[in-house]
């Protein structure tokens, strides 16, 4: 028997992107321009200072660099 890819992974690594209002870095992946994917770790939680004030659950600062690195490409947008 032999293992299977995970699919999941074909659209693309998980890149850093680094908020412009608290530095704070997480790990991104755009599986299309709708769908974001955003891994969170301690650091960057502590130091978010719009995190818990965002009813979507994440920084409206950190969306803007996500968004910009999306558009000039830092970014790949898989679909």
């Amino acid at each position: 028997m032999t293992a299977r890819q995970d699919e999941r992974l074909l659209d693309g690594p998980l890149l850093p992107v680094r908020c412009r209002r608290c530095a704070a870095e997480v790990l991104v992946r755009k599986a299309s321009w709708e769908q974001t994917s955003i891994q969170w770790n301690a650091a960057a939680r502590a130091s978010c200072v719009s995190l818990g004030d965002d009813p979507s659950g994440t920084c409206p600062a950190l969306r803007s660099a996500i968004q910009e690195a999306a558009l000039t490409g830092a970014l790949r947008v898989a679909g």
